[in-house]
């Protein structure tokens, strides 16, 4: 059964859960691994900790996006070499990380400062900005003209003294604070909240009365204000300050090719055009705060969700993987067909349908259902030899995108040539890719012959990335 090859952008993606946050007491202030840009090369890819917020990261109607995520893909690519991304909450859980060696890059939006050099290099900056306090506008500030609703708001520094003001822990907004305070007669009351706190959540408590005060950076804060129409960021805390990403100071191989790959983005207009994507497109943020297939709080992935987790329970999967199947598949899109005749959602062609007897594929509970039962014959076939249920699921994954039988003669081919037929990478995965050599595709102990097969490889791998994000971003 020939089926469809996905033909995908290969980024690998790999995304940790966040780990507890780091004491104080281990908190590594230098660092302790030696890892640069020659080893980094040698193991194959980038690990990239990324700020778990709704502008770095997120996934819109199934597709992973995010200013950094974006960048990040692109240094990848310029440095020839894969991506993983472990998304961390907490600035100084994510320096600590970093100097431990369980991130190369520290891709959050960091504020250049003098402390926080102790502990970094930083790359050159991406944009300058400013902080800004955060407030709720008064009830009624709709009918408010401009001059009575600034009388209503603070609108200098010395107005905050005395009141509360949130910030994240290890922040520069707590930094710039501390340094208001040195020029106020009555100290502003500094909140600091846990070191696992995200900037965003504090603005939404902001929005939704929860607590008077915090402060972020402008860019942030504009973007945010699209979800949140009552809050004001007029009022300007601090002169500009440049944004950057970092590295550990005993990487200067790898800041040096990351410094070089920002400049060429920025000289292509590569990095403008995704600046403005994320920070000056209004109809992209406005599209994410009304659909229900956004990230942001824990939404929906597609109109079938439903039928995909109905589904998933009958061959005792996550939904989100059959969701993973499905967008690699068709993007969600119940009325597409491929080149080879493949149908709709989950690409069923009309001679899989036929078997599992469906009448019309076209229709999504149908389509579905036939994908799900096609998923757990395959299942069972590679159960008789693959005991491992992770492994085995990547054969599942294989013989649903290329077909059962170039998936088994790489099987054979694996055995023959003394590897472990029951492992995917590096063992049957290699041998699957093989098939485009006569040597291979020609061995007595092939069925179907020749297979171009770094589609279903590649398959199987974005489909499991995917599914890592969606475990990280969707609600079970």
């Amino acid at each position: 059964m020939y089926w469809r090859q996905s033909w995908f952008l290969a980024v690998f993606l790999l995304l940790f859960a966040c780990k507890p946050t780091t004491n104080e007491s281990s908190f590594a202030t230098e660092p302790l691994v030696n890892v640069d840009l020659d080893a980094i090369r040698q193991r194959g890819y980038l690990v990239a900790l990324l700020d778990n917020n709704s502008i770095s990261y997120f996934i819109y109607k199934g597709q992973p996006m995010g200013y950094e995520y974006e960048l990040l893909k692109q240094l990848a690519r310029s440095l020839k070499i894969d991506l993983k991304i472990r998304l961390v909450t907490g600035i100084e859980q994510a320096i600590d990380l970093l100097n431990k060696g369980e991130g190369d890059v520290l891709a959050f939006p960091l504020t250049i400062t003098l402390e926080r050099k102790q502990y970094l290099t930083f790359t050159n900056p991406h944009f300058d900005t400013h902080q800004v306090l955060v407030q709720k506008k008064p009830a009624n500030w709709r009918m408010l003209a401009p001059e009575m609703l600034d009388k209503k708001l603070i609108r200098q520094p010395e107005q905050l003294s005395k009141q509360e003001v949130y910030v994240m822990k290890g922040s520069a907004f707590r930094d710039r604070l501390v340094a208001l305070n040195a020029q106020l007669p009555s100290p502003i009351i500094i909140k600091e909240d846990s070191a696992t706190a995200e900037t965003e959540s504090l603005i939404r408590q902001v929005a939704t009365g929860e607590i008077k005060y915090t402060i972020t950076d402008e860019v942030i804060a504009n973007v945010n204000t699209l979800y949140y129409p009552n809050l004001d960021i007029g009022t300007v805390l601090s002169e500009p300050q440049q944004i950057a990403w970092a590295v550990r100071t005993n990487s200067p191989e790898l800041l040096a090719e990351t410094n070089t790959w920002l400049a060429k983005a920025k000289k292509s207009g590569v990095f403008t055009v995704i600046y403005n994507k994320y920070f000056k497109s209004n109809r992209l943020a406005l599209a994410r705060i009304k659909d229900d297939y956004a990230s942001a709080d824990g939404g929906k992935l597609s109109p079938f969700d439903d039928q995909l987790k109905k589904g998933a329970e009958q061959i005792g999967w996550d939904w989100r993987l059959v969701a993973s199947v499905v967008y690699q598949e068709s993007n969600f899109n119940p009325r597409v067909k491929s080149w080879a005749g493949a149908i709709g959602l989950m690409q069923i062609m009309p001679e899989t349908g036929e078997y599992f007897g469906a009448s019309n594929l076209w229709d999504p509970t149908q389509n579905i259902n036939v994908g799900i039962r096609f998923l757990k014959f395959l299942d069972k076939h590679w159960a008789k030899t693959v005991s491992d249920p992770d492994e085995r699921l990547k054969f599942v994954l294989a013989s649903y995108n290329v077909g059962l039988s170039h998936v088994i003669d790489a099987q054979k081919l694996t055995a023959k040539y003394g590897k472990d037929p029951t492992l995917w990478e590096n063992n049957v995965e290699y041998y699957l890719l093989q098939k485009r050599d006569p040597k291979y595709f020609r061995d007595p102990v092939t069925v179907v012959g020749y297979c171009r097969c770094d589609g279903p490889v590649r398959y199987v791998k974005e489909v499991l990335q995917r599914y890592d994000e969606y475990k990280l971003r969707i609600n079970s």
